[in-house]
């Protein structure tokens, strides 16, 4: 399976953390209104304007931007509510990310014509028959208008690894500071680019073998993502066997610190959480959720009781984690108080401790990472069951059905303005009413199947199907 990744800037002052995110998108560009409305400034304006997506669900992975007059529908066969659209070339299921006037995607490209994935609710773990010659491309696109600024060859060759038949060979999504633009391929490499399209470094992280924990021959393909995180590139590398988390030079490339996990295969992104005298790296594992020091990498605290195969990527607030992972029988949902020390597990029967504030089971999302938006917790299961918990008390407000979707969910939740967009793999997007009841308030069929998290920038909605990009918004 795959994951889409994140990113997360500069770090903030303690207690601020929401309500800065917040900020960032109510005022967009009105920089000093926006700075006499927070208490504690923070210590730059990230490193991306507030109007930026800068890495998958944007500024921290928090996946929300207010302030956006989004329409509520839009027609993609009409081209009503449509600002542009654009085919991109090969298979990829990594987010868009947008700095400034300019948007970044990777894909897959193959030398044998048109690939293709296979989407839907199916329990086959088999790999695509997807061995031809491929290029790996990095492409950068004008936010205004879709026109196409550069299109490079990142690496060529026939791919190292095979991909599971629902994934594609450009799983991961980029991440970008202004300056820099970081891909991560799996086993094929990490790459470096400025933002113009010129090559800065490359890394070979060796061969990532990911695919089932108890069918070591399969291989379903890497997904987890690259962080940048003060001037670092940190990535999680978990695969079969020698697994470690990573921090390298953002300029040169070069090794800050590495460490080794004791891991099976995983397709989360690591998380950035940025707090006063302690900056931390979370992870999401099968054995363990980690906090990993940010300046050493050294390992703070740990916490067992996840699912045995883990691809949500940690969200967090200002005094909230929340990590949760989808296959059964546990299915956690944890919601984990910042500064854990040692072993926080769980003991037998409890629910909570003194660094885990809520945990459930059976009800965390196999693939789809969770949204914090307005004081809830959102899940979305691949099966299109959606709940939503109150964030401090983890009780359940709602947890329904999705009407009408036919083949499932991968994508995460995005939201804006009280509204949260769900995209299925049919190819609808689902606009749903946040709050505490379920309600369904637009359905809007892109055409094609949806595999990819949307981003949010500008008063547009940026939506990568099978084929296509799509802005949706004036």
């Amino acid at each position: 399976m795959y994951s889409p990744g994140t990113i997360h800037p500069r770090a903030v002052k303690p207690n601020h953390f929401l309500v800065k995110i917040q900020h960032l998108s109510m005022y967009n560009n009105l920089m000093l209104r926006w700075r006499l409305t927070l208490p504690i400034l923070l210590p730059a304006v990230l490193f991306a304007a507030p109007g930026d997506w800068p890495g998958f669900r944007g500024h921290y992975a928090v996946g929300f931007a207010d302030q956006q007059d989004l329409p509520l529908e839009w027609n993609a066969k009409t081209g009503k509510g449509i600002a542009w659209r654009v085919e991109i070339p090969g298979l990829g299921h990594s987010s868009p990310i947008i700095h400034g006037d300019k948007l970044f995607v990777t894909t897959a490209v193959s030398s044998a014509g048109k690939a293709s994935f296979k989407p839907g609710l199916y329990g086959s773990g088999d790999a695509a028959p997807d061995s031809s010659q491929h290029t790996w491309r990095l492409i950068c696109l004008d936010i205004a208008s879709g026109k196409i600024l550069w299109n490079e060859p990142v690496t060529s060759g026939r791919p190292k690894d095979k991909r599971h038949i629902k994934a594609t060979h450009a799983n991961a999504t980029p991440a970008t500071d202004g300056k820099y633009v970081i891909a991560l391929f799996g086993s094929e490499g990490l790459f470096a680019y400025s933002v113009d399209g010129k090559a800065r470094w490359k890394r070979d992280l060796g061969r990532l073998n990911v695919g089932a924990y108890d069918l070591p021959s399969y291989e379903w393909g890497s997904a987890s993502s690259p962080v940048i995180h003060r001037g670092r590139v940190i990535v999680q590398c978990d695969t079969q066997r020698n697994s470690f988390l990573l921090a390298l030079d953002i300029k040169t490339g070069k090794t800050i610190w590495k460490v080794d996990r004791d891991e099976l295969p995983s397709w989360g992104s690591p998380t950035v959480f940025p707090r006063q005298g302690r900056t931390e790296v979370i992870t999401n594992g099968s054995n363990f959720i980690r906090g990993n020091d940010f300046e050493d990498g050294r390992e703070r605290w740990r916490l067992g009781g996840s699912s045995k195969i883990t691809a949500p990527t940690p969200v967090c607030t200002d005094d909230m984690i929340i990590v949760a992972s989808g296959r059964a029988p546990e299915r956690p949902i944890f919601a984990i108080r910042p500064g854990a020390r040692g072993d926080i597990t769980l003991k037998a029967g409890k629910s909570s401790n003194a660094f885990v504030r809520w945990s459930k089971t059976r009800r965390g999302p196999y693939m789809p990472t969770p949204l914090i938006y307005r004081k809830r917790v959102y899940i979305l299961g691949n099966a299109g069951l959606f709940g939503c918990y109150e964030l401090f008390t983890g009780e359940e407000q709602f947890y329904a059905r999705i009407p009408d979707h036919v083949l499932g969910f991968s994508a995460s939740p995005v939201a804006a303005d009280g509204k949260i967009y769900l995209a299925g793999e049919a190819g609808q997007i689902f606009v749903m009413e946040a709050g505490d009841t379920f309600k369904l308030l637009a359905v809007n069929d892109m055409g094609e199947a949806l595999m990819a998290t949307p981003a949010i920038s500008r008063g547009r909605l940026y939506i990568r199907g099978e084929r296509h990009l799509f802005a949706v918004g004036k």
